[in-house]
């Protein structure tokens, strides 16, 4: 949490969060999507620390979080092996090793 507030504070030349306001949080996680391309989780990682930082220690509310520009979650298909390597690894298998391949 704290790596996400200080890479705010030194994304605007080390200004205190509590004079940064809408604009500057903002820019800061937009950044973080476009300019240095980190992925949606640290992006997100980010985002909670500084709701945290912002509801929490210096209870205020941040209802103008709408505009940020969100890192896209990569579209990710999952590896299955084709029937015929399917084949290749059981025939690669005796005994038990090939029983608890094939219940696989």
């Amino acid at each position: 949490m704290l790596h996400s507030v200080f890479a705010a504070a030194r994304f605007h030349r080390y200004r205190h969060p509590l004079e940064m306001g809408a604009a500057e949080v903002e820019a800061f996680l937009s950044d973080l999507a476009v300019g240095r391309n980190v992925s949606a989780s640290t992006q997100n990682q980010a985002l909670a620390a500084l709701l945290f930082l912002y509801k929490q220690v210096f209870k205020l509310d941040l209802p103008w979080l709408g505009e940020i520009v969100r890192a896209k979650k990569p579209v990710r298909l999952p590896v299955v092996l084709s029937i015929a390597e399917v084949r290749q690894v059981l025939a690669g298998l005796k005994g038990e090793l090939w029983l608890v391949g094939s219940l696989l």
